[in-house]
């Protein structure tokens, strides 16, 4: 197969994770009665809350999530495929500890409902922004230490969550390998959104010959943040070709072709053209 009907689905998500649920679940079926055969839904799926006491109550390990065991069912009788963009989880091996840690886990999840691959976020967004935020997402959340490619029947998709995009090594590390489309789902803030977004989108799949696929959370939620939307398809040679609003739910689609992929490297061979490379210091001997 080398033209893919993708689906991003864009939400609001709020801190009952059961809502949040039913409201994706509605769009990915949207999505399919539309002919997307992959969805692909926002970073934190499940919950967005600033409260950790929320978190500590309400999140489960993978085996116990009940969103995950709904989505599974979901892909199974819809028969299409879902890239769950991440669902906030407690971490596994940190039974006891006074403050749990959590992880912040992709899922994809293929026709049959089966778990094809996992993937935790390993850059965590540690920022202080001009408007007064800081975020100190390591404060709370384990970050991932593996790169995953999932070379699937009609693509290699290589899996990234929100802050990644920032990274171009890993997206780096993913073309290189022959992932032919990447993705960055994402709870961007509006205001690091509006600044780099478009751009960050864009960025990467120009370097690396290969579709971006970014399903957001958008709009104002109930703990107040603001998160910027935008949900998009960029193609290979950096086209926004599918885009969704500044506010609330949506489902998109765009064809995605792998062929567009080898046609965007054999132009601009720039991944073929990598070299290593020392980097020398120079330093003035007299000041100005």
């Amino acid at each position: 197969m080398s033209v893919l009907r993708a689906g991003l689905i864009q939400t609001c998500a709020g801190d009952v994770p059961a809502e949040n649920l039913a409201q994706t679940s509605a769009l990915i079926r949207e999505a399919a009665a539309e002919g997307a055969q992959l969805c692909l839904t926002p970073e934190v799926t499940n919950i967005v809350t600033f409260s950790r006491r929320l978190q500590a109550e309400i999140l489960r390990t993978e085996d116990e999530d009940p969103s995950l065991a709904a989505y599974r069912e979901l892909a199974a009788e819809l028969g299409r495929w879902l890239l769950i963009g991440s669902l906030a989880l407690k971490a596994e091996d940190d039974p006891g500890q006074a403050r749990p840690r959590f992880v912040n886990r992709s899922f994809l999840i293929d026709a049959s409902g089966g778990i094809v691959a996992r993937y935790d976020k390993i850059h965590m967004f540690d920022v202080d922004l001009d408007n007064g935020e800081s975020w100190r997402e390591s404060a709370v959340y384990r970050p991932g230490d593996k790169a995953v490619l999932a070379r699937l029947p009609f693509a290699a998709i290589g899996l990234g969550i929100c802050y990644d995009v920032r990274f171009p090594d890993l997206y780096n590390a993913y073309g290189l390998a022959g992932a032919e489309v990447l993705t960055a789902p994402a709870a961007f803030t509006k205001q690091t959104g509006l600044a780099h977004w478009h751009v960050l989108q864009r960025a990467r799949a120009i370097e690396n010959g290969a579709y971006m696929i970014s399903a957001a959370q958008a709009g104002t939620h109930e703990d107040g943040r603001e998160t910027f939307g935008h949900s998009m398809i960029v193609d290979p040679w950096g086209k926004i070709i599918a885009e969704a609003g500044d506010e609330g739910e949506a489902a998109i689609i765009a064809e995605i072709d792998t062929d567009a992929v080898t046609a965007a490297r054999g132009k601009v061979p720039n991944l073929k053209n990598i070299r290593a490379f020392a980097l020398e210091e120079a330093r003035a001997l007299t000041e100005v």
